[in-house]
């Protein structure tokens, strides 16, 4: 299963929603404000890091670009373009998005 986060972990908790039912082999895509997760140093990247054995995760790059986060994003997760992105959905038989 694919989840797609695109609320900050600052204002709404769908980040921590989705890790807690997510399942081993799961793919986690942040995009629009969840790319925020992505920083280093925050709660959100411990609540990854904590995860990243069991998951993957995945980052919208146009997304932290337009925040100005490309540079810095934690460890574990792999920047995709908007191709990577139609690729994580068709490639996954179910998607569920977290509001």
């Amino acid at each position: 299963m694919l989840h797609i986060v695109n609320r900050s972990p600052l204002s709404r908790p769908a980040l921590e929603s989705c890790l807690r039912v997510a399942q081993s082999g799961a793919a986690v895509l942040l995009i629009e404000d969840g790319v925020y997760a992505a920083s280093p140093g925050t709660r959100a990247a411990a609540l990854i890091a904590s995860r990243t054995g069991s998951l993957k995760f995945y980052a919208l790059g146009p997304d932290l670009q337009a925040r100005g986060l490309a540079e810095r994003v934690v460890e574990g997760i792999e920047v995709v373009d908007y191709d990577g992105f139609v690729d994580l959905v068709a490639g996954h038989a179910s998607v569920q998005s977290w509001l």
